[in-house]
């Protein structure tokens, strides 16, 4: 394999994220493809065994196994450091894979954590009830609240994490802010940018030490394949996930970083579509419902700050009408727009938290997060939005609005 411009960060440093998304990180065989190749192999060969024995000591470059490395993911990798303005970045097998890695291995026995308590619902798993298991205590705090960070700090804290915009509330965090108070106390910052992607918001620009990915979401971005991401420091990725990741095997399936390879082709171009059209249906059913959850919306608390940190808000937003008897007539009555769980798809998709992505949680962590009965989060896709339009305005005639 012969390495490209795109992999020279003298030359990708000056390159704008729109050319890195399709450029970065891209290797070439002798044959010059100019897509990226597909290596489908679980191991590979060595000339001789002092080679080998280089390889496995770390003395000279290589692929050893593709659990630890191989050519089409570690493409995916170096592309999506370029974009998140990383040192380094290691996938995953999920959003989830990378969430849990992400913790796991900087946290230990009697170690604690801080986590903003609007999240998804398998975060919360990990925060509520996988860190106590294993000895790791932890504090679910209003995240939007900058004074309750500082607040929750013990002696023992070592992570704090948090999602911006958080799912399915759309919160926004001042980075910056918890960033301060994080590095005030020696604090790791991890942070879940699912909901935003690197072309839209970069939370290492505001002193986030690790950012963590599903890539299923907005990076592939056409519901076909499973993936995740963490990016951070060449000594954290490195020194500190390398160890549990290579121990573990939360590998990323070859086929899998390829798809994603080309679903980053068009990042740019989608995420910014998306943003628009999920602005423009925001507006649309402002004043439909009782309550809207948009960050782009001024009437979104913390509308400012979103427009600070964000080049543009993304393709979900939540909207309450009340109960879930309302919330169900709605989905029910879609023609366009999917009922689905998924999010940073294309295609517009709608679902209900409170019975699916965050079924698993209690009604009252439920209730603390701010995830109702009447609830509802959409996502905007590529459609036409008059056609979008017509549908959910079809939707909510159907529920009494």
């Amino acid at each position: 394999m012969r390495k490209t411009a795109g992999t020279d960060r003298a030359i990708t440093s000056k390159w704008r994220p729109a050319t890195r998304a399709l450029r970065g990180g891209t290797w070439r065989s002798e044959h010059g493809e100019t897509s990226e190749a597909l290596f489908l192999t679980s191991g590979y060969t060595y000339d001789d065994a002092a080679t080998v024995a280089a390889r496995f000591a770390g003395e000279a470059d290589g692929m050893t196994y593709s659990r630890l490395q191989n050519p089409t993911v570690a493409m995916l990798e170096e592309r999506i450091a370029l974009l998140e303005g990383a040192e380094a970045c290691r996938a995953q097998t999920s959003g989830m894979a990378a969430m849990t890695a992400a913790l796991l291995c900087q946290l230990s026995v009697g170690d604690h954590v801080v986590a903003g308590r609007a999240a998804f619902g398998s975060c919360r798993w990990l925060i509520d009830s996988l860190c106590p298991r294993f000895g790791i205590e932890a504090t679910t705090i209003d995240a939007a609240d900058d004074a309750a960070w500082a607040a929750a700090v013990r002696p023992n804290t070592k992570v704090f994490f948090y999602e911006t915009p958080a799912n399915p509330t759309l919160d926004v965090v001042d980075m910056a802010h918890v960033g301060t108070v994080a590095k005030a106390h020696g604090i790791a910052t991890v942070v879940d940018n699912a909901f935003a992607g690197p072309t839209l918001q970069r939370p290492m620009e505001f002193g986030v030490d690790v950012v963590a990915y599903s890539a299923t979401k907005l990076m592939d971005g056409q519901g076909r394949v499973l993936a995740g991401a963490v990016c951070g420091s060449a000594h954290f990725i490195e020194e500190v996930l390398l160890p549990f990741q290579r121990n573990t095997g939360p590998t990323l399936s070859p086929f899998n970083a390829w798809v994603v390879l080309k679903g980053l082709e068009t990042l740019d171009l989608r995420a910014r579509r998306q943003s628009e059209n999920a602005l423009a249906l925001g507006r649309f059913v402002e004043g439909r419902v009782p309550r809207i959850l948009h960050p782009g919306l001024p009437s979104h608390p913390r509308h400012a700050l979103a427009m600070r940190q964000m080049d543009a808000c993304g393709p979900i937003f939540a909207f309450d009408v009340g109960t879930r008897e309302r919330a169900f007539a709605v989905l029910d009555a879609l023609e366009l727009v999917d009922i689905s769980n998924n999010i940073g798809d294309a295609r517009s998709l709608m679902c209900h938290p409170a019975s699916t992505t965050h079924a698993g949680l209690t009604a009252e962590a439920r209730a603390e997060m701010g995830v109702t009965e009447g609830l509802l989060r959409i996502n905007v896709g590529l459609e036409d939005l008059e056609d979008l339009s017509e549908d959910l305005n079809r939707a909510l005639a159907a529920a009494g609005f």
